[in-house]
């Protein structure tokens, strides 16, 4: 059963609905095969990885993750016209081509969670760079290429950096369609504390910082969107290596808040743990919206766990009062709507 959408969402972390794109050539490397879904939908897991971003470009879906990667600092792109064979592209981004990430004298650094959004026919690449320890902050960088499939040529510098009990990961940027501005989202696990910026147009500064108030439970790896005049915050809550890992959400009148907590909507349950780290899109091949999230497979208890996490989407569904269902995680092809509701609280 499908319910239709009244009004599209706009959403960065990928093509805002607000901003139509052409979609681009696409430079091919490898294909991931996967097991055949249903007719335009998809199989799950759907590659090895963890902190999906989606972006929708024409017909064609990119997914940006984190991916355990032998060069010790690089990140790549993955595309599909229908959700079940893939192309790898890249590296889009290597470490070693950017110099102030090496400037705090480590020798190796983890290249987390990107974030991708297209503005005035460029995409850029916003990125985080860790750990954070005492001597050395985390930061985030961000790129701009051409296509996006990249490559992304760092801008030089820092866009942001972490101290003062706020660690500078998980960038997500939203482009608000009632006033046109660019938002960028980041923050989270040491400290769990979440910071908002206006874009400068350039899209590689900060024109001012929005005061807000983290929402309940946050932890890390914030995400919004706009559906039919509400803003939707998203986020994922716990240790992202237990059972307590999992994704909550929070609705506000303005990109800003203030914040209604309105509870979690994908959580651990006994055959999937660790769901997290996700981000919403629109299926071009049928208008379904879905969640791209990373999980665990095969393991029992409340972890820590040791195996490779996994990507895999999910449908997602709505209440009439706007609210979201619980989303219910599946292997192999989508499953129809959950037949209970959450009312607004």
């Amino acid at each position: 059963m499908k319910l239709p959408l009244r009004t599209p969402p706009a959403f960065i972390r990928g093509c805002p609905s607000v901003f139509r794109l052409k979609c681009l050539p696409v430079l091919c490397a490898f294909v991931l095969g996967a097991p055949a879904g249903r007719a335009g939908g998809f199989a799950n897991p759907v590659m090895p990885g963890a902190d999906p971003h989606a972006l929708v470009d024409g017909k064609t879906v990119w997914v940006y993750p984190t991916r355990a990667d032998p060069e010790g600092g690089a990140f790549y792109a993955y595309s599909s016209d229908d959700l079940k064979s893939w192309t790898r592209h890249g590296p889009v981004l290597r470490f070693r081509e950017v110099p102030w990430i090496g400037e705090d004298g480590r020798p190796r650094h983890g290249a987390w969670a990107p974030g991708v959004i297209a503005r005035g026919g460029k995409w850029y690449f916003y990125y985080a760079v860790g750990p954070q320890t005492k001597a050395h902050p985390a930061r985030i960088g961000v790129a701009v290429g051409g296509s996006p499939a990249g490559p992304f040529r760092d801008s030089g510098r820092p866009l942001l950096a972490g101290g003062n009990g706020f660690e500078a990961i998980d960038p997500m940027v939203f482009a608000d369609p009632a006033s046109g501005k660019y938002y960028l989202y980041a923050g989270g696990s040491a400290g769990a504390k979440l910071r908002v910026f206006e874009l400068a147009p350039g899209m590689a500064g900060l024109a001012a910082e929005i005061p807000v108030k983290t929402p309940p439970r946050f932890t890390e790896g914030a995400f919004m969107h706009f559906r039919d005049g509400l803003y939707y915050l998203s986020y994922s809550h716990g240790n992202y290596k237990t059972a307590s890992y999992s994704v909550h959400y929070a609705t506000a009148p303005s990109p800003a808040g203030p914040w209604a907590y309105r509870g979690a909507i994908l959580a651990s349950d006994a055959l999937h743990k660790g769901p997290g780290h996700h981000s919403f899109f629109i299926n071009p091949a049928d208008g379904a919206e879905l969640i791209a999230y990373h999980r665990y497979d095969g393991e029992s208890g409340n972890g820590p766990y040791k195996s490779r996490r996994k990507i895999a989407f999910e449908r997602v569904y709505y209440n009439a009062d706007g609210t979201i269902r619980p989303i219910v995680m599946t292997d192999g092809g989508e499953t129809p709507a959950p037949a209970f509701k959450s009312p607004l609280k």
